[in-house]
C-alpha cells in the first residue's frame, strides 16, 4: 500500500509538472495578450507617455516575447510595478513577465522567481548638484542620500558607507518619483540609483545641467526580466527571445534587412529566422518565432540604440553591454 501510495503521489506530481510547465504559455495564448509588469517611469527602460503608449528597453522586450507567442509586439498589456510590489505581482501570476530593471540576486532566484538572460549590465551610482563640489562618492561622508526603499540600491548604499567607515542619512520612499522630488527639492544631498537610472533621472529634473553622475560604480547590477518557477517552457520562451535578438545582431539581422536575409544562404540565420530546422517548436511556438521578434522589434543593438543608446536622449556607451566579440558580455549561445 505504501508502494501504491507513492507511485499514486509521483503521478501526481509529474502531471502537476506538466501542467506547470505549460500554464503560462497556454493562458497567454488563450488570453491573445502577454501581461508585462514594467516600471512606473524610467527613461530608457520603462515609462508610458501621456497618451499611455508605453516605451523603453524592457517594454520592448515585452513587445518581443509577445511577438515571438502572439506573432504581434502590440499584444501586450503593461502593468506599472513599484520596487515594493514587483515581485509579489509576479509570484501572484498578476503578470506573465516581470521586465522591469531588477537586478538578479540569489536571495531572488530563492523566492519562487527565476531570472532570464542579463538584458543591461549596470552598476550602482551617486548624483550631486554641481555646486556642492563634489567630485567622488567618498566625499559623501555624513550627507543625506536619497534612495527607493526595497530595492538592492538601498542594501548596496548600506555596504559601501560600511565598508569606507563613512555615516550617511537615509531618506527613502517607495516610488522613482517621490525620491527624485525629494532629491530636487533639496530633502538630500545626493540620489542613488543603478547609474543608467541616473542619467535617466537627470534629463527629468528642472536644470538637468546643474546636476552630474560621481565617476563611481558601487555595486554590480546585473537587470534581467524575471518569470515564476515551476514554468521551464515559458521560461526558455523568455531567455531564448533575448538570445535571438542578440543573435540577430551578431550576425547582422536587422529589422529592415531580415526579409532579403530570408534568402540568405548562412546556415546560422537560415535555422534564426526558421527556413531550416525545427527550433520553434520545442517551445511551443511557430518556426517564425525569432523572425518576428527582429521585424517587428528589432534586435539587441537596435533596441539599446533607441531606447538607452546614441539614438537616444540618454546616450548611454554600449560598454559591457556590447557584443562579447565587440569587448561587451552579451552572448547568446547558438540557435541550432
Amino acid at each position: 500500500m505504501l508502494k501504491f501510495a507513492a507511485g499514486l503521489l509521483g503521478l501526481a506530481f509529474c502531471a502537476g509538472a506538466t501542467f506547470a510547465q505549460a500554464g503560462t504559455l497556454d493562458t497567454v495564448k488563450g488570453r491573445g495578450q502577454l501581461i508585462c509588469g514594467a516600471n512606473t517611469a524610467l527613461a530608457g527602460f520603462g515609462i508610458p507617455d501621456s497618451s499611455g503608449n508605453w516605451t523603453g528597453l524592457d517594454v520592448d522586450f515585452c513587445r518581443a516575447v509577445a511577438a515571438a507567442v502572439l506573432g504581434d509586439p502590440t499584444k501586450v498589456k503593461f502593468i506599472p510595478l513599484n520596487a515594493k510590489d514587483r515581485f509579489t505581482a509576479l509570484q501572484s501570476g498578476e503578470v506573465d513577465v516581470l521586465s522591469r530593471n531588477s537586478t538578479w540576486t540569489s536571495s531572488r532566484d530563492n523566492q519562487a522567481m527565476l531570472f532570464g538572460p542579463v538584458n543591461f549590465y549596470d552598476g550602482q551610482g551617486f548624483m550631486v548638484r554641481k555646486k556642492q563640489n563634489v567630485s567622488s562618492a567618498k566625499e559623501l561622508d555624513g550627507a543625506s542620500i536619497c534612495v527607493q526603499q526595497g530595492t538592492t540600491t538601498e542594501l548596496n548604499l548600506a555596504d559601501y558607507f560600511r565598508t569606507n567607515k563613512m555615516k550617511y542619512d537615509s531618506v527613502a520612499f517607495q516610488d522613482e518619483d517621490t525620491v527624485l522630488k525629494a532629491y530636487e527639492s533639496g530633502r538630500c544631498d545626493a540620489l542613488t540609483t543603478d547609474s543608467s537610472g541616473l542619467y535617466a533621472e537627470r534629463l527629468r529634473l528642472t536644470a538637468p545641467d546643474d546636476h552630474m553622475v560621481l565617476p563611481e560604480i558601487i555595486s554590480k547590477e546585473p537587470l534581467s526580466p524575471a518569470v515564476r518557477q515551476g514554468d521551464d517552457q515559458w521560461f526558455n520562451i523568455v531567455r531564448w527571445t533575448h538570445y535571438a535578438m542578440l543573435t540577430g545582431e551578431e550576425l547582422g539581422v536587422t529589422s529592415k534587412n531580415v526579409d532579403d536575409m530570408m534568402k540568405s544562404e548562412n546556415p546560422d540565420i537560415r535555422r534564426l529566422l526558421g527556413v531550416e530546422g525545427d527550433q520553434g517548436k520545442g517551445f511551443g511556438l511557430g518556426n517564425d518565432w525569432a523572425y518576428n521578434i527582429i521585424k517587428k522589434v528589432g534586435n539587441y543593438g537596435e533596441v539599446f540604440d533607441r531606447n538607452v543608446g546614441e539614438g537616444s536622449p540618454l546616450k548611454v556607451k554600449r560598454g559591457i553591454n556590447a557584443l562579447w566579440n565587440k569587448g561587451g558580455l552579451q552572448y547568446a549561445p547558438p540557435i541550432r
